[in-house]
């Protein structure tokens, strides 16, 4: 005989299934959401529109990358200017947070991107001759360097070896190209992109079969080989999986690039064992102390590097240069530097970053465009001269469209577009406060000077440089097409989040004091 549900029971059966209900609409005994400041509607609830806020995260470092904490600094010279090129006047500067590579891109990694290139363009050998670094800036008109033309860029005895002769541009199409695969394979993982959608592109795709950072976020149609996953906290407006990824959902990384004049110095110094450091609880905020200015990229030793009471590091180079003429590595049975040419990207001594032959090895590119005088007129908050704001193209249709390589394409912004604004009212200012009424500086770029619109600064010594290049207040520059035997590069990320990095506060906060009498 079945047994009679008594009231109490009923009760109790109703209050399970009411918070059961509750439970999956995150309401009463459920889960609670977060929710609007000024709307006051749920975030992530599908009865409120579903608007998806990812929690508070930070960019991570990419592969290849370590932290620069920001601040102040004074670039420029900090030994006798014995060039006589005044180009580097010190001057105080800000730069923000940032990430850099902690070794200079080698042999191997550049001969990854042309691996995917050869697969993925292998119709188009215009696209892969292009990304060629010039093996031929090793010859020399009354020196036998013909090995090093033959075998320094391939041979597995240079694999982590710095890559040289490449040029500027070559260098930033490698940062574009080391975004995509990143990020690819962040889509990937998440289950945004098949698994499958490497072995694709990389069987002959080219451009239009190819995943692309700034195509997947303007126009995701474009990609082929979108995936929408089964699960994901990312819901659309229906509370099904979002098919795609925003850059507000905090997945994709912030992008690889050429780092600034401004940044590759300030990381060169490693100015970080200057103040007490926070990390090791030596004190809560810095001292400011700018007490030792020095001349190379080593100063202290906050890195543990070993060292012995008899000085095992005494008498030992620091650096990969060239003493004097005719020596470049010292003599046999007690070679100094132990590098005749360009060495390992991860030997010679570290900085206060962890970073690796700042001052020595290959000189770098940066991304800024070389003039002597930028250190005067640039802004003291992020110091850069290179600026040329663009727009992404669209056709007569309203469609993007890619190039050759899968980029999205882009046009310049027409200075009538700009003409209203406060802050800038032209598209291309690489020139600004150059060559004008306002600065009262021309250069005759090649009749009387080398200096133009294409002339790139590269910083740091070489292993064919004397010591005096090796301080990174020192500067150089090239023509962006041209490479040498002597510059390599390596690449950059913007990070965004408290400046000391992930895991610190953001501002200073003050805690709050209850006042006498006021009522709870």
């Amino acid at each position: 005989m079945q047994k009679l549900i008594s009231g109490k029971s009923l009760m109790l059966v109703a209050l399970a299934a009411l918070s059961l209900s509750a439970c999956k609409n995150g309401g009463l005994f459920g889960k609670k959401k977060s929710k609007s400041d000024v709307t006051g509607w749920n975030y992530d609830d599908k009865n409120m529109g579903n608007f998806h806020v990812a929690k508070i995260k930070y960019p991570k470092a990419g592969p290849g990358l370590v932290f620069v904490q920001g601040g102040s600094f004074v670039m420029g010279a900090k030994d006798e200017d014995v060039m006589g090129d005044w180009n580097n006047v010190p001057r105080r500067v800000t730069v923000p947070s940032f990430f850099i590579d902690e070794t200079e891109v080698a042999n191997v990694h550049y001969r990854e991107y042309l691996y995917w290139l050869e697969n993925t363009f292998s119709n188009d050998t215009n696209i892969i001759n292009k990304a060629l670094p010039d093996t031929l800036v090793w010859r020399e008109e009354l020196a036998y360097n013909e090995p090093y033309v033959e075998y320094y860029f391939r041979y597995p005895s240079y694999n982590y070896y710095p890559v040289v002769g490449v040029t500027w541009q070559q260098a930033y199409d490698f940062c574009v190209w080391r975004t995509d695969r990143v990020n690819e394979l962040n889509l990937i993982k998440k289950g945004y992109l098949k698994k499958d959608a490497a072995k694709r592109e990389m069987k002959g795709a080219g451009g239009e079969g190819s995943f692309n950072t700034e195509t997947y976020l303007m126009n995701p149609e474009m990609i082929t080989a979108r995936n929408k996953p089964k699960k994901s906290d990312i819901k659309d407006i229906n509370g099904k999986p979002r098919a795609t990824v925003r850059m507000e959902d905090g997945i994709l990384n912030m992008g690889y690039r050429l780092p600034t004049e401004a940044e590759w110095e300030y990381a060169a110094y490693g100015l970080l064992d200057q103040n007490p450091n926070p990390r090791k609880k030596e004190s809560k905020s810095g001292e400011e102390n700018r007490s030792n200015q020095q001349i190379y990229s080593w100063s202290k030793n906050p890195n543990g590097l070993r060292d012995n009471r008899r000085g095992s590091w005494q008498g030992k180079f620091l650096a990969n240069f060239k003493r004097g003429n005719g020596d470049n590595m010292g003599i046999a049975g007690g070679l100094n530097d132990r590098a005749a040419i360009p060495g390992n990207v991860k030997t010679f001594y570290p900085n206060a970053f962890g970073l690796y032959n700042m001052s020595g090895n290959v000189s770098e590119w940066v991304a800024d465009v070389y003039r002597p005088m930028t250190s005067v007129d640039a802004q003291d908050f992020n110091y850069f001269r290179g600026n040329k704001f663009q727009k992404y193209y669209k056709n007569s249709s309203g469609e993007y469209e890619r190039d050759t390589l899968g980029h999205l394409k882009k046009t310049d912004i027409s200075d009538e577009e700009v003409k209203n604004r406060a802050n800038y009212q032209h598209n291309n200012v690489i020139n600004y406060l150059d060559g004008d009424s306002a600065s009262g500086a021309s250069y005759g770029s090649g009749i009387t000077s080398l200096i133009s619109d294409k002339s790139r600064v590269i910083k740091g010594g070489s292993w064919n440089d004397r010591a005096y290049w090796l301080s990174p207040g020192t500067r150089r520059f090239m023509d962006e097409n041209s490479g040498a035997s002597t510059v390599g590069f390596r690449c950059a990320q913007t990070y965004l989040g408290p400046p000391e990095g992930p895991g610190f506060k953001e501002g200073n906060n003050f805690a709050k004091r209850k006042q006498k009498g006021k009522k709870k």
